[in-house]
């Protein structure tokens, strides 16, 4: 007994051992073939984490669910409330009344990880935070993310909005397989906004081969949270990294990851279908004073965190900045289509006994919000129509 005892500790460890061969890692990693879903590598794939905006992927989901679903279109107006404009930085700082097409919210969520917009979103969409949580976690609980809960659908810090490497590769593959339309949103290299150029927080884009995705996060409690992706010859592959300390290092990790991926052969190995939980699936692992100590302030908690090398480390290839990245133009303005009926519902729910004035989506933006790209730019605001040259 005492024999068959030790044998199932022993088992139970090695299911926590990262698949390839290498140095031991501190924080929860996952590297997985998205087309067949087997796991290259796995260390603390379910142990509990804060997502901070890796959040943001889960609102993009249920958002091209409510379009597909025929709620809202891609030109639908987005309008930003107070609430949403008092959210803390990353943010676009658009004035409270401004409005926009949920597709162009969308990328500025999803390029400039604009904690402001996705909040906007989810309350357009949702009709309140609360409710566009519930329906995050509806949709989790659907994809069998079992160990994951949302509160907001931003990913600033809550202790009750966490997930799991595994439960998040889960949701990349659901993104995208279940939409691959909106794939090249994933691989944007910045944004334009009037004659401002906003570059992606994934520092994979445009610098390593083939990166083609997908999100970046930071909250000082998770520390730097990565997911990234990269298509060769056909062969797409995700790494999941959580918990890393510079957002250099984790694009470093996470280029390691895909290089030993596309050098390891996909048979042979488990999926995360079949990936059974192990370890430690509910404390939490709080990174707050390890990586900001005590001068954590709401900048802090963006992902524009500092990505400068000490003068005495070599430069990393991903601190390179961009000769002429390609930039999407995106702001306000163009909001023809349909509002979403969940947030007409909730302002007359608000306000029943008050008449209310008409707002007008198509008008030009309100006095003081930022202005919408000209020219070239103008044109690709209202879909997505790349730039080229501009920086």
């Amino acid at each position: 007994m005492r024999h068959r005892h030790f044998l199932n500790l022993l088992l139970a460890g090695a299911l926590a051992l990262p698949v390839l061969a290498g140095a031991a890692r501190a924080n929860p990693v996952v590297l997985f073939d998205l087309k067949s879903g087997q796991i290259l590598e796995h260390q603390d794939a379910f142990k509990r984490w804060y997502p901070a905006s890796l959040s943001k992927l889960m609102t993009a989901y249920v958002a091209f669910r409510a379009i597909a679903a025929g709620e809202v279109a891609l030109d639908s107006p987005i309008k930003v409330t107070k609430h949403s404009a008092g959210e803390p930085p990353s943010k676009m700082g658009f004035k409270p009344g401004s409005v926009m097409r949920l597709d162009n919210a969308l990328k500025m969520m999803l390029v400039k990880s604009a904690n402001d917009i996705a909040m906007a979103v989810g309350e357009n969409v949702g009709g309140s935070q609360a409710a566009f949580a519930d329906r995050m976690n509806a949709e989790a609980a659907r994809l069998g993310m079992t160990g994951t809960h949302f509160v907001n659908p931003n990913g600033l810090f809550s202790p009750d909005q966490y997930s799991t490497a595994r439960d998040l590769a889960v949701l990349v593959t659901a993104l995208r397989n279940d939409f691959p339309q909106y794939a090249s949103w994933f691989s944007i290299e910045g944004l334009a906004v009037g004659k401002k150029a906003i570059p992606n927080y994934n520092l994979l884009i445009g610098r390593y081969p083939g990166a083609d995705g997908m999100k970046t996060g930071f909250v000082c409690n998770s520390g730097f949270n990565m997911i990234g992706s990269a298509t060769r010859n056909g062969r797409t592959l995700v790494a999941v990294v959580l918990g890393e300390k510079s957002a250099v290092s984790r694009a470093e990790a996470a280029a390691k990851l895909l290089d030993q991926g596309f050098d390891t052969p996909a048979a042979g190995s488990t999926t995360l279908a079949a990936l059974k939980p192990y370890g430690d699936t509910l404390s939490p692992n709080d990174l707050h004073d390890e990586i900001c100590k005590k001068k954590a302030t709401d900048e802090e908690q963006s992902e524009a965190a500092p990505t400068v090398a000490p003068k005495d480390k070599p430069k990393s290839p991903y601190q390179v900045k961009l000769d002429h990245p390609t930039l999407v133009a995106v702001g306000l303005g163009g909001a023809t289509g349909p509002a979403p009926k969940a947030f007409i519902d909730q302002v007359n729910q608000n306000y029943a006994d008050v008449p209310l004035p008409s707002w007008r989506p198509d008008k030009p933006a309100p006095t003081g919000a930022e202005p919408l790209a000209t020219g070239t730019a103008a044109a690709a605001a209202q879909g997505d129509q790349p730039v080229k040259g501009a920086n």
